[in-house]
């Protein structure tokens, strides 16, 4: 009976919100068999110019939505040239093979009785768009460029392309203009134009349009009016980034897109390293009416295409709609997006609608903070490795909380490689496992284990001096054994010596410079601060020349008689906090060819290790966790402290780097509010106001470490030109390539914002103090 099924037969197969209603029981009756549809989103490891391998990956998503028995599939931001082509954008090549690989996804049939929403770059009268192309039975429906362009962080969008242009004192999304499709497209689909603009699609029953990433950030985001224009459906093909403690901030905005306007949310991403400093993090999902129904992984397996399918009632979207009023009444004046009419229905033939039942709901999965910190650099290390074409990864390991970190890193990476070999899918299995044969040059090589995975890929060095401890040895030693890696030791004394007896000889030909003045044999103890400093920063970069030698030789030291070729790629181990003190030797064994922590603060990494430990089967981690920072290159562990020489706490860096960066404060900003955060705080004494200059109160020894912050950071601004590549993890990192723009040569006096906090400090010593408040941490 119809009246078993009001809402249906009321709301049914309105693709428009405006069409006409059935006029008989057997439409409502079809229509409530017809509420069920089946769509699909996908996370795809795509990479940069690999064009072939993103085409495939993109059919393979296709096909897969297809045999779930699905209507409708999105894809990620640009998934066929790959988001991160950066400086390629600016070739014409790479439009002109994105559309070679459109032409061959059109002739290869795949998008037969499937609507797709697949990204790639399109010039039009000779401007650069980010768009997406909605194709269907191998024609173009239309091409529907973005509008609001991400260009802050590490993201310059806006360098590539020019965002659409829409006039905002007119309603709706402007104008559709025509697009002249290239001749080889022309040839496979019989169009020679298309529409492109910002549109919906409004099949036969129901309505879908489209955002793109950034679009959904925005406070006047793209879904409000469409889902007011009786849009039921929207898809967001994206390119998201991991950071730390992020994804709920993403998971929300998904939500809340349908939460307060009903409606259907598909979320599309790229899922791992496609060649830069970024991993992206996946997590596809699908939402209705505010509600979780499907959600695909953030870091879990190593599949390149997950595909994420549900089924969604549109009835329960136009019930959630009709019912809310005030909804109902903005939606009738809303002004209307320009619609592409197709002859297609989402609920298809190919299944029995009555074989539908609705996706259930379900709670969204957000990772700890330390498994984020497990799972993301070690899947950027995973696909880094197995693209650069390389042997495996050489370690400088101290035994400290840094480089065994990175350590730690490679042995999940092999615990995840080898998991992906026994429970991965069968296209995962076979990827992975032509993988690890390509890396270790053995054709016939599949690891019992990941222990002998890590022992055929990994190689660690303990680079010793005279300034050594025992106990960081027998850590690095104990660390290298439990996780399998191949473990060596050198002593860099001999290298060391050699560089200062060569300057002992130096020889001055200016004749303006008494030779009898000269000073030629510098002291580590009794000499001056430059002649110690020297000194230490001997030893850090002869680590750095000895781990570019060993990474080059150790794979033949090692092969025996059977020779492989290759050698290793080098892992840095600096941490973000040092990096944004300066607290390192530029171009010492922090430089190498990547850095897996060098976007993840101390706190965290010390966290990690003992998670780690206790989670992974590390035991030695908690041991490493529990000893105090050293860089030892004056004294032993425990003779010299990271904390002591920098003047400052890893606690105190953090705060400091996440109001200068986080925040944007400048010193005097980053002062008033580190005098109340700070509040009851005992600070690290300083390095620069010592004895009688020493600060006594409380604003004195904030206004005194913020102006220690900002000198070192200007005086080792420079340092930041050669940082090793790292992970982007935290959102304060000091990443000079496009993170952190800032002069290399900065003015670290700062006379006039120092001043400026010496002046608050001076009025304030008249005030009560201030408030005690809870301590917060970046």
């Amino acid at each position: 009976s119809v009246w078993q099924c009001p809402l249906i037969y009321i709301f049914g197969a309105i693709p428009s919100g405006r069409g006409k209603r059935g006029q008989d029981n057997q439409f409502a009756l079809r229509t409530a068999m017809a509420a069920n549809v089946k769509v699909a989103t996908c996370n795809l490891n795509q990479w940069a110019m690999d064009f072939k391998g993103n085409r495939a990956r993109v059919i393979e998503s296709i096909l897969e939505a297809k045999k779930e028995g699905c209507t409708f599939r999105t894809g990620p931001e640009l998934e066929i040239p790959g988001y991160g082509c950066e400086d390629y954008f600016l070739e014409g090549d790479t439009f002109l093979h994105s559309w070679d690989s459109l032409a061959e996804i059109l002739k290869s049939g795949v998008t037969t009785n499937i609507l797709c929403d697949i990204g790639m770059p399109v010039m039009h009268r000779n401007v650069p768009y980010n768009c997406r192309v909605i194709v269907l039975n191998s024609k173009i429906i239309g091409i529907r460029p973005k509008f609001f362009l991400a260009n802050d962080g590490n993201y310059r969008e806006m360098r590539w392309f020019t965002p659409w242009w829409i006039d905002p004192s007119k309603p709706g999304f402007g104008d559709i203009e025509e697009y002249f499709l290239p001749v080889r497209i022309q040839e496979i689909t019989g169009q020679t134009i298309v529409p492109l603009g910002i549109f919906a699609v409004s099949t036969l029953d129901t309505v879908i349009s489209f955002e793109t990433c950034e679009e959904l950030f925005t406070p006047n985001a793209p879904h409000i009016q469409l889902s007011l224009d009786g849009v039921e459906i929207i898809a967001n093909g994206s390119g998201s980034h991991h950071q730390l403690r992020k994804l709920d901030h993403r998971i929300d905005l998904v939500k809340s897109a349908t939460q307060k306007a009903g409606g259907v949310y598909l979320y599309a991403n790229h899922k791992g390293c496609d060649g830069g400093r970024l991993y992206f993090d996946g997590c596809a999902m699908i939402y209705v009416n505010g509600q979780c129904v499907a959600q695909g992984s953030q870091f879990d397996g190593l599949d390149e295409v997950e595909v994420i399918v549900a089924t969604v009632n549109l009835s329960d979207v136009r019930a959630f709609r009709s019912s809310f009023i005030a909804r109902s009444f903005q939606a009738s004046s809303a002004p209307s997006v320009h619609r592409e009419h197709v002859q297609f229905r989402l609920a298809g033939t190919a299944v029995h609608p009555l074989s539908l039942t609705p996706s259930p709901f379900m709670k969204p999965r957000i990772h700890d903070p330390m498994e984020e910190i497990a799972y993301g650099p070690s899947g950027w290390l995973w696909d880094y490795l197995r693209r650069s074409g390389m042997r495996g990864y050489f370690l400088p390991l101290s035994g400290g909380a840094d480089s065994s970190s990175t350590a730690t890193l490679v042995a999940i990476m092999c615990q995840r490689v080898v998991a992906e070999l026994k429970e991965g899918t069968e296209r995962s299995k076979k990827q992975v496992l032509a993988d690890i044969r390509k890396i270790t040059r053995m054709p016939d090589f599949t690891p019992k284990d990941w222990k002998e995975l890590c022992s055929k890929l990994f190689v660690t060095c303990y680079m010793a001096s005279q300034y050594s401890g025992q106990e960081t040895r027998s850590r690095a030693e104990a660390l290298a054994n439990e996780i399998g890696a191949v473990h060596s030791s050198i002593f860099i004394d001999d290298i060391c010596s050699t560089l200062k007896s060569t300057f002992v000889n130096v020889d001055i030909h200016s004749p303006w410079i008494e030779k009898s003045k000269i000073k030629t044999n510098p002291q580590m103890t009794g000499g001056t601060w430059m002649e110690n400093v020297a000194l230490q920063n001997i030893q850090a970069r002869s680590r750095m020349v000895m781990a570019y030698f060993m990474s080059q030789l150790m794979p033949w030291a090692t092969d025996g008689d059977n020779s492989r070729g290759g050698q290793l790629l080098v892992l840095g181990s600096a941490n973000v906090d040092e990096a944004l003190r300066g607290y390192y030797t530029k171009y010492d064994c922090s430089a190498a060819d990547i850095n897996p922590i060098g976007g993840i603060n101390k706190r965290d990494l010390k966290s990690f290790l003992e998670w780690a430990g206790k989670n992974k089967g590390i035991e030695i981690l908690q041991r490493v966790a529990d000893a105090k920072p050293s860089a030892e290159l004056t004294g032993a562990e425990g003779e010299q402290s990271d904390e002591v020489d920098m003047g400052m706490s890893y606690d105190e860096l953090g705060d400091l780097g996440y109001c200068r960066k986080v925040e944007k404060c400048g010193p005097l900003s980053c002062f008033l509010k580190l005098r109340t955060r700070w509040a009851g705080r005992e600070l690290t004494p300083s390095i620069r106001a010592k004895g009688d200059k020493a600060p006594k109160t409380h604003d004195e020894q904030v206004a005194q470490k913020v102006k220690d912050f900002y000198f070192y950071n200007a005086i080792n601004r420079h340092k930041m030109t050669t940082l090793t590549p790292s992970y982007h993890a935290e959102n304060y990192s000091p990443d000079d390539n496009r993170f952190d723009l800032r002069p290399f040569l900065q003015p670290a006096s700062f006379d006039e914002q120092f001043a400026a906090i010496d002046k608050i400090v001076k009025e304030a010593s008249t005030l009560p103090p201030p408030p005690v408040k809870k301590q917060r941490t970046a």
